[in-house]
């Protein structure tokens, strides 16, 4: 008896704790505030893994340059002759004992050396750059995802609200005897189709702020949805402005500075091509004589053919082939603002004449369409099919809209201007 009364103690005590549970990740769910792009974007700068990773690229960079601008060492040698021999050379009477500094004549090989490793450097942070700016427009393109979805959520509670509308004003006719029992049942299939889509809705959503929340390191959001407008279209500039500022592309500044780069590998492997001399000098001791003298020479490699040829020549080659491949790009990256343009003035503009033309019109004759429902004159299946075409409607403008914000995030990165931020509804 006391087992049982405990095991019923227990379970009760288990079902308040799930309970407790329950409602409080559901108010916690509630209290979670949204993000906008501004946040988002500053979380993203601030944690990023990739950029953070990059960040050691640069530093190994910099190594790089402060190793090549370290001097040889001076070259301490020591001669001893006419010592520990036979006969008159036996023991130390007779030894001469030299002491000579040397010192290598690069000849202007580490300068080169360290220009070189200064471009080296200097197109690392031209690459962390382009890297912060693929990382701002995918986390723009994440944060567009999301409010795409969160829009396309709303859209769908509409359809399942207006299936809820039908099924009660045909369970009104049924009552009246104006209506078959089919007719209910197609309505209730038509809720249920709504449904289906609400929830997938909902998991898609979940799953776009869980891909936006790792662009900052996270693993679960911290917040519960983003905070933007769609409904406020960008401004179609001149294709022309924007083709203008093609040269600002972080690529073809990328190649600039890769031209840069092999340049200073040019002068340097020109460098490299005059041997290095070395020089010494010192003091020799005469220990026969007593007597102390100065040494000094100098050591000159005879250069009988250029044994740097090879390397000159690759440096050459890469500097025109850097030089081909920014031309090919420029090339490339106009025609793609010439097209992303175009499509950013069929999303506005469909948008524009949607919103101004469609679905009015098609909300007119949704009222009339209901009116005439109730009064007898038309059927189940001509009002659900006026509300589905007001529903294709919306999602038609809907996905304008989204579609216009994702070209412009896509125009910003190739022109090499800052993600802008659709306008917050904070």
């Amino acid at each position: 008896m006391w087992d049982l009364r405990a095991r019923n103690i227990l379970a009760c005590f288990c079902l308040t704790m799930l309970a407790t549970f329950a409602m409080a990740q559901e108010e916690s769910s509630l209290t979670v505030p949204a993000i906008g792009l501004p946040e988002a974007l500053a979380r993203t700068m601030a944690r990023n893994p990739d950029l953070i990773a990059f960040g050691y690229q640069i530093e190994a960079a910099e190594g790089l340059l402060l190793q090549a601008d370290l001097k040889p060492y001076p070259q301490l040698e020591i001669d001893v002759e006419d010592a520990f021999g036979t006969g008159v050379f036996e023991g130390t009477e007779r030894m001469d004992l030299t002491v000579t500094l040397g010192w290598v004549l690069e000849r202007g090989v580490r300068e080169r050396r360290v220009d070189a490793a200064s471009a080296v450097v200097a197109m690392s942070r031209t690459d962390a750059e382009i890297v912060r700016l693929d990382v701002a427009a995918e986390t723009a393109r994440r944060f567009v995802e999301c409010m795409a979805y969160q829009a396309r959520l709303l859209t769908a509670i509409e359809g399942v609200n207006f299936a809820a509308e039908i099924i009660e004003a045909v369970r009104v006719r049924i009552a009246a005897g104006r209506a078959l029992d089919a007719e209910l049942s197609r309505a209730e299939a038509e809720l249920a189709r709504a449904e289906l889509v609400e929830e997938h809705y909902e998991h898609e959503l979940l799953s776009a702020l869980y891909r936006l929340s790792a662009q900052w390191g996270e693993t679960r959001p911290s917040f519960g949805s983003v905070s933007g407008d769609l409904d406020v279209l960008p401004v179609l500039e001149p294709v022309e402005n924007l083709v203008a500022r093609a040269d600002q592309n972080s690529d073809l500044l990328r190649y600039m500075t890769e031209q840069r780069v092999h340049e200073a590998e040019l002068a340097l492997a020109e460098a490299k091509a005059r041997p290095s001399w070395t020089v010494y000098g010192g003091v020799r001791r005469l220990e026969r004589n007593d007597d102390f003298a100065l040494v000094g020479g100098i050591s000159i490699p005879l250069s009988i053919r250029n044994k740097n040829e090879g390397r000159i020549a690759e440096a050459h080659a890469n500097l025109a082939r850097t030089g081909a491949e920014a031309a090919a790009t420029r090339v490339k990256i106009k025609t793609t603002l010439f097209v992303l343009w175009q499509e950013l003035r069929h999303f506005t503009q469909t948008a524009e004449r949607l919103a101004a033309d469609v679905i009015p019109l098609i909300e007119s004759a949704l009222v009339d369409t209901r009116r005439a429902y109730d009064l007898g004159r038309y059927s189940y299946f001509e009002w659900s099919t006026v509300r589905a075409d007001l529903l294709a409607a919306n999602n038609q403008l809907l996905e304008a809209k989204i579609g216009a914000h994702q070209v412009v995030i896509e125009i910003e990165r190739l022109t090499g201007v800052g993600i802008a931020a659709p306008v917050s509804a904070q």
